[in-house]
């Protein structure tokens, strides 16, 4: 019953819109009057203590990073390389649209980021090669969503901290599934262009090529540290993501000296913004997240469970199924909260992996975000690519099927990310 009071409690205040965070407070304050316990002080408690996390502190400096990234002209560096790299074949700004979303990927950690600081370059520039607006919108978009799954990845950083689980772990077993992604999408790409008229792309000299390769050298070593220093243990994820902001300014401001130091407040403010909305989530969350474990929902939940607790596959599968709705209707970071404290216990009693469980689980939530009618992505696509919500959607599905056809290989077969992982980690 108490199962079901949570649930109930948190759909029909979310179908009432009222923004996540006071639902998730709503929730807590529910429960606690149904078990008979209410007391404010416990939740405000929760959210201070949940707060106060060194590994959370990761999530104000990778999103300041991306801010500064965003600004400046590191990712059109990115793109810059990217398309000198594929953009000369047929249809060749797509599969460097792909190429820099990886690449950037390692800067970011944020699927938003990535499509509207990578969509603002590309999209305008693939419309005067001719690729149809709506297009070129959808693979960006579709691309995007690669960057919560390479390291550094924020919604990694927020199940681990909800869970426990090590982040660097999570970040190590996200390597390999974000590139398996990024090929996906590039034969989907390819076989668009085998059936569509697509542009050749433009043939760049040596000696621009060179002149690329230079200028964009500092922004394509920025995730070589970073990654490389969270690998190698010289540095945690939340250090990681301050040496991110310090490189970024850096590089920014005396290398490719496209920001000034009047832009900063600016900068430091949108990040704050952004930031504020995530951290207010992210304390509700965890609150109620320490009044479900003393519901014992996570007990009554593998009890509904039942059986397939015995069948690997068919659990993960039924686990897919319902986030993969649960992304339709809910943004990534509220859902991730809301469900991996939930539903990890069950996992585990199923045999599962974490990092595992933890890798599928922010993937499908993930593809949620490019999913109507509530992905992030797709809102942030349709302004930046000045197109309508109901072109992109007919245009996104084959890389949506790309991204799904991913995700239940890596369900059949946990050795492609596990495998990977072993060889990254170890």
């Amino acid at each position: 019953m108490t199962l079901a009071v949570f649930f109930t409690s948190l759909f029909s205040l979310l179908l009432l819109g009222i923004p996540v965070a006071f639902v998730l407070v709503l929730c807590g304050i529910i429960l606690m009057l149904y078990l008979g316990n209410f007391d404010p002080q416990i939740i405000s408690q929760n959210m201070v203590y949940g707060t106060n996390s060194f590994p959370l502190m990761a999530i104000p400096f990778f999103m300041l990073a991306g801010e500064i990234m965003a600004y400046g002209s590191l990712s059109q560096r990115i793109v810059d390389f990217a398309t000198l790299l594929l953009g000369r074949v047929k249809g060749g700004l797509g599969y460097a649209a792909i190429l820099a979303s990886i690449l950037f990927a390692g800067l970011s950690g944020s699927a938003v980021a990535d499509a509207a600081a990578l969509g603002g370059i590309l999209i305008p520039l693939m419309n005067r090669e001719g690729y149809q607006r709506d297009t070129s919108t959808a693979l960006v978009a579709s691309s995007g969503i690669i960057a919560p799954i390479i390291p550094p990845s924020i919604p990694m950083i927020i199940f681990g901290v909800t869970t426990g689980v090590s982040i660097t772990k999570l970040f190590m077993a996200g390597i390999f599934p974000g590139i398996m992604l990024g090929l996906t999408l590039m034969f989907t790409w390819y076989l668009m262009t085998k059936k569509g008229n697509f542009s050749q792309g433009k043939k760049i000299t040596f000696a621009e090529g060179i002149k690329i390769v230079k200028e964009s050298i500092w922004a394509l070593i920025m995730p070589i540290i970073i990654v490389g220093g969270i690998r190698f243990g010289i540095f945690t994820p939340t250090e990681a993501g301050s040496i991110a902001v310090m490189y970024a300014l850096l590089v920014s401001i005396f290398v490719y000296k496209d920001i000034k130091f009047k832009d900063l407040s600016h900068i430091f403010v949108a990040a704050a913004k952004s930031t504020a909305v995530v951290m207010f989530v992210a304390s509700a969350a965890i609150a109620v997240a320490w009044l479900l474990t003393i519901a014992q929902i996570p007990a009554q939940l593998a009890d509904l469970f039942g059986g397939l607790i015995d069948n690997r596959i068919a659990f993960l599968i039924t686990v897919n199924i319902l986030l993969f709705l649960v992304g339709m209707v809910m943004d990534l970071t509220p859902a991730i909260l809301i469900f991996a404290p939930v539903l990890l216990p069950v996992a585990k009693q199923a045999g599962i992996d974490p990092v595992y469980f933890g890798l599928l689980m922010v993937l499908n939530l993930t593809i949620g975000l490019i999913t109507p009618p509530i992905g992030t992505v797709l809102y942030v696509g349709c302004g930046v690519g000045q197109v309508t919500l109901v072109n992109l959607v007919k245009k996104i599905w084959p890389f949506l099927v790309a991204e799904i056809i991913v995700l239940l290989l890596l369900v059949l077969f946990p050795s492609l990310v596990m495998v990977p992982f072993e060889w990254f980690y170890h």
